[in-house]
């Protein structure tokens, strides 16, 4: 008999989107766990706790709460054991333990965010790379930390913005049956290379359901079919065997794996000399 869906109610004095980064986290450790996310954002008050408590009592949940006033992180604790919830304070002890590591009194305002410095603006900078340079668009290929190779529906776009996120420069080259890739990606930077490549099933069944959502004819309905996945992914493993670079398979991969996947073997080739 499956146990019935655990309730994971995020509170937050901002959005919450602190706490639901961890819910995912939680949520991905028990993978036959079925749970449901409530949001309770921009609680200011006691009267706000009660009433996000008051809709737990009774019920399969646990709390995570990101509170910042001490005042509310303390009725909070009351209020969950009271009601006998588990409770998680996700900033309440980091606060106070860089208070005392810092001998600096936080400034206890809740929604703050860090400032616009230099990293942020790489972001920004990195991401609007990935938008220009996407699907071998302009010739951005020497000035990229990182190239995705690979053929349609592998996530390069996805990956090349989540890579700018994260402030690496990620241009993509798409693998097109019967036609060249740009000469430029034999002159770059081997080591920063990285071909990306997918189970036949899985791509078919990814690009069926692109065709359905694009409403595609006939020639759609080709770009679905095993014989040209076959055909398409046996050219992109001869492009990246010519290449010479590492090839991730992201068919059970998320985003944010395959993403740090590529970082971490782009590293390490870095630290290889470069090939001439």
């Amino acid at each position: 008999m499956q146990s019935p869906p655990v309730e994971l109610h995020v509170v937050s004095d901002a959005t919450g989107e602190t706490a639901a980064r961890l819910v995912l986290a939680l949520e991905a450790q028990f993978p036959e766990q079925e749970f449901v996310e409530i949001r309770h954002p921009r609680v200011e008050s006691e009267e706000d706790l009660h009433l996000a408590v008051n809709r737990m009592k009774g019920r399969p949940a646990v709390v995570v709460y990101t509170l910042v006033k001490p005042e509310l992180r303390e009725a909070m604790r009351t209020l969950c054991r009271r009601a006998k919830l588990h409770y998680c304070d996700l900033l309440g002890h980091p606060i106070d333990a860089v208070a005392r590591v810092s001998g600096m009194t936080a400034k206890m305002t809740p929604g703050s965010r860090p400032p616009l410095n230099s990293a942020y603006f790489k972001r920004i900078e990195a991401i609007e790379f990935a938008v220009r340079f996407d699907d071998g668009v302009g010739s951005g290929l020497h000035e990229a930390d990182i190239v995705l190779v690979g053929v349609s529906r592998t996530s390069k776009t996805p990956l090349s913005i989540y890579l700018g996120y994260l402030g690496h420069k990620a241009a993509n080259v798409p693998v097109v049956k019967g036609i060249e890739p740009p000469m430029e990606l034999f002159e770059v930077d081997a080591r920063k290379i990285v071909g990306l490549t997918i189970d036949p099933n899985r791509l078919a069944e990814i690009r069926r359901a692109r065709v359905r959502t694009m409403g595609g004819g006939a020639r759609s309905r080709h770009y679905a079919e095993l014989a040209e996945i076959y055909e398409e992914l046996e050219q992109a493993e001869t492009l990246h065997r010519r290449l010479g670079c590492p090839v991730i398979d992201i068919s059970e991969l998320s985003i944010e794996e395959t993403a740090h996947q590529i970082l971490r073997l782009v590293a390490e080739r870095h630290r290889e000399p470069a090939r001439t």
